[in-house]
């Protein structure tokens, strides 16, 4: 007796099942799942949740977990682990005397976070304020 229930599933879940479907037809058993499917996937557990898709598709929950937050990292411009930062040089300042004033050397700590927690700390002195904002560009452009 077969104790199976056949699911209601969205409309665009169910296409999305049918093709996999499809695609398990034509490969050999275990072999890995096409990008555009992941893709796919990927989509719409963004839509329906992880476990209603992984049910419907017949994949791997964590596998569509892992892919879900690696995707979720790179919408945001979260770097991965084990990528590294790009390094960013200042051009010493032209002439320090051009930024002293009355209490000595322009000098300041600058420091910068964004929404993804990413932080640059950086201890500045003579330098002048449009190279302050070319960093701080350089900063925001390197974390979105």
């Amino acid at each position: 007796m077969n104790t199976r229930q056949k699911r209601n599933y969205p409309a665009r879940l169910e296409g999305l099942r049918q093709r996999f479907e499809r695609w398990r037809q034509t490969h050999p058993a275990r072999s890995r799942i096409a990008d555009p499917l992941w893709t796919a996937a990927v989509k719409m557990a963004g839509a329906y949740g992880i476990h209603w898709t992984a049910r419907a598709l017949r994949i791997n929950y964590y596998a569509l977990k892992k892919r879900m937050e690696r995707e979720s990292a790179a919408a945001s411009g979260l770097l991965e682990e084990g990528a590294s930062a790009p390094f960013i040089e200042l051009p010493p300042p032209t002439s320090a005397a051009s930024c002293q004033g009355i209490s000595g050397p322009c000098e300041c700590t600058l420091e910068l976070e964004d929404a993804g927690g990413a932080k640059l700390r950086v201890h500045l002195q003579g330098i002048a304020a449009p190279d302050l904002a070319a960093l701080c560009r350089s900063f925001r452009s390197c974390s979105s």
